[in-house]
């Protein structure tokens, strides 16, 4: 079953069981989800629903932060609760250590060294590691993979 089938069926399964704050999650990333194929005139597969999920974990967790900062608790549960089931659709995460290793292999297969090559590398990485390592996360391991010098 596709990701997409899976949210689909998981918004039936909201309805049957009345959890609305469930339903109203997944009807805002199928409405995501819609806007995109509609956008790009394509049908999306499952790298191209992990990417959406993705973005609307980081603007939740960008919407945590701020509503934090203005005290407002009721808007921090509602969104970490957002967070909850988004994450949900998401692949499994790599820990920092076999991010760190899976990167340094990367740069080494691109033959890169030095912060110049930051560009080539981040884009080899978020090809490879989209769904799989948060962005932030992974640019931290990039940086630190080419600033240590190779062991050889």
């Amino acid at each position: 079953m596709s990701l997409k089938d899976r949210v689909t069926e998981d918004m039936k399964a909201a309805m049957r069981a009345k959890d609305a704050a469930r339903l109203s999650c997944i009807r805002m990333l199928l409405a995501a989800m819609k806007q995109k194929e509609v956008d790009e005139r394509i049908v999306l597969d499952d790298a191209a629903v992990v990417a959406i999920v993705d973005k609307l974990v980081k603007q939740r967790r960008d919407s945590i932060a701020a509503f934090q900062q203005a005290g407002r608790t009721d808007l921090v549960d509602k969104e970490t609760a957002e967070v909850a089931v988004l994450q949900g659709y998401l692949p499994e995460r790599l820990g920092a250590d076999e991010l760190a290793a899976a990167v340094a292999a990367l740069v080494g297969e691109l033959g890169a060294s030095g912060p110049g090559d930051m560009g080539k590398v981040m884009g080899a990485a978020k090809a490879r590691f989209a769904g799989k390592a948060d962005m932030s996360q992974l640019s931290a391991a990039v940086k630190n993979a080419l600033s240590t010098p190779a062991k050889g």
